[in-house]
């Protein structure tokens, strides 16, 4: 049986790796990243970025377990593959000591025997001398099994072993599904495929694939990237990422990495407000507008509260996006005879992309998922 997955990023390619491992017969079909967003008339991907936190420390027992899940295969996926995506320098997540979801995070520490250790008031400064905190900040701080993955070559590594185990890669846009009684007829910028089952996970452009649109809003998300020289690398040298609490602001950090322009930045990301997008040209034109100048500012002063001591050099700003569904799990479901979905990550999905690909492989051959899944999948 030929099964199709529509999307190359990071639950689309896991996906695809996950039922090469079963024994299925897998086409993976999607563009590669373009070389200009600016003038760029394709479509676009959310894993175009060199860093993305990881962890097992979550409020919710389902995005806490399928993480877990992946983080145990990344060794084996960076062997497989010779490509070297995670980087385990642990994380921190903070907040005021009565916030419910770092309450929550605490919990769930205990209940799945997560390795954490609490800290506040001056513990915490002392520890991360580098971050300002307030003094009745909570610290959960997950020293091991977390950090930071690079999911450009997260997304380049399940390609690679997937086309190990005999994956057909097709560098293509696809542009339609047509649902046949023994199939799917897929038209692409590759011509014309077919496929008995089709699996689709193309983030925020999913329902202008899909016969039938499924419940999944996505909107637009800026980061500021501060760019630091090497005093400031050598400084921040076991700065773990960071995941704040407060009401309003939300913002999450990353210790500095070097991108592909040569230069090394620490990342912070916390839209102000959700703005829609809501269609498909919509999408486009955000990711060629390279972001919010408004959110890039609102982003520099949350950078500043929590680093003011910060030395930096350059600012600027890059688009994201980020799909959600209408609960608070991903759309992994089958939605006719012939096709299913994996998708809809809702700003949790770049670290648990595999286990999610795996879910969604079970999906695509009408298997059943684990009981601890099934509430999540099902909503």
């Amino acid at each position: 049986m030929v099964i199709a997955v529509i999307g190359r990023g990071m639950i689309g390619s896991a996906t695809a790796r996950h039922l090469a491992l079963m024994g299925h017969q897998v086409l993976l079909i999607g563009p590669d990243e373009p070389s200009d967003y600016s003038s760029h008339t394709g479509v676009f991907a959310s894993h175009y970025d060199e860093a993305r936190i990881t962890r097992a420390l979550d409020p919710y027992p389902f995005w806490s377990r399928v993480s877990r899940d992946s983080i145990a295969r990344y060794a084996a996926l960076e062997r497989d593959s010779g490509l070297r995506f995670f980087t385990d320098c642990g994380l921190l997540m903070a907040g005021g000591d009565r916030n419910p979801a770092l309450l929550q995070a605490e919990k769930g520490a205990v209940r799945d025997n997560i390795h954490c250790e609490t800290l506040r008031g001056l513990t915490l400064e002392r520890r991360f001398p580098y971050l300002h905190f307030p003094r009745d900040t909570l610290g959960l701080f997950e020293p091991r099994s977390a950090g930071y993955i690079n999911p450009r070559l997260m997304v380049r590594a399940q390609n690679v072993v997937a086309q190990k185990l005999g994956v057909h890669v097709i560098t293509a846009t696809v542009t339609g599904l047509s649902e046949t009684a023994e199939g799917v007829e897929i038209d692409s910028t590759a011509g014309h495929l077919a496929a008995a089952q089709v699996l689709v996970s193309a983030g925020g452009f999913t329902n202008t694939i899909l016969p039938d649109p499924i419940p999944l809003q996505t909107y637009a998300r800026t980061v500021l990237l501060a760019e630091v020289d090497t005093a400031e690398q050598t400084r921040l040298r076991d700065m773990p990422p960071l995941i704040w609490y407060e009401p309003g602001k939300d913002p999450y950090l990353l210790p500095p990495v070097r991108y592909p322009d040569g230069r090394t930045y620490v990342k912070i990301g916390g839209d102000p407000e959700d703005t829609l997008l809501p269609d498909e040209e919509a999408r486009r034109a955000w990711f060629r507008s390279g972001g919010d100048p408004g959110v890039g500012g609102f982003l520099e002063t949350l950078l500043r509260e929590r680093m003011p001591d910060l030395n930096i050099a350059n600012l600027k700003i890059a688009p994201c996006l980020t799909s959600f569904t209408n609960s608070n799990g991903p759309a992994i479901k089958r939605l006719s005879k012939h096709i299913a979905t994996a998708t809809g990550g809702s700003g949790r999905g770049a670290k648990c992309s595999d286990e999610l690909g795996r879910l969604g492989a079970l999906v695509a051959t009408n298997q059943p998922v684990p009981p601890w899944a099934q509430e999540a999948l099902n909503a």
